[in-house]
């Protein structure tokens, strides 16, 4: 057999585990019921702004507590394990990656939807749209 063909068998299989090892990572959103079966998941929802968040960098500053309500309304406690993120209570959407450990969602990873800086402005021009609209 030819070497170019070891070559190219061998970077075939190479590609080959490479897209299966990033698949496993390509999930699908989980809610707390379907995590406490499974190990890894991808939970979504929104931070429950009513409870408070356990933060406080002199004595862990690894660890954020709070608690968070899933897409079906179900409310946990999370343990994000890395800081708080900046403008963390402004989220409006967070999405985790972890596994339960008992009734507590262990988080090792985060990603949040934050309100768009232009928010402000888009109101203000369709305002400004409205107004023009009313005076013609």
């Amino acid at each position: 057999m030819k070497k170019v063909y070891i070559v190219v068998f061998a970077m075939i299989g190479v590609a080959i585990a490479l897209i299966l090892t990033a698949s496993e990572d390509v999930s699908t959103y989980s809610s707390f019921a379907e995590a406490s079966t499974t190990k890894k998941v991808k939970i979504v929802g929104q931070l429950s702004k009513d409870k408070p968040i356990e933060y406080d960098p002199a004595i862990d500053p690894n660890y954020t507590g709070f608690y968070l309500k899933d897409n079906n309304g179900e409310e946990r406690k999370i343990a994000l394990l890395m800081s708080k993120p900046q403008d963390f209570e402004r989220s409006e959407q967070v999405v985790l990656t972890g596994k339960m450990k008992g009734d507590e969602f262990v988080a090792t990873d985060i990603l949040m939807k934050c309100p768009s800086k232009y928010k402000d402005e888009e109101i203000y021009l369709k305002s400004e749209e409205v107004v023009e609209a009313s005076s013609s």
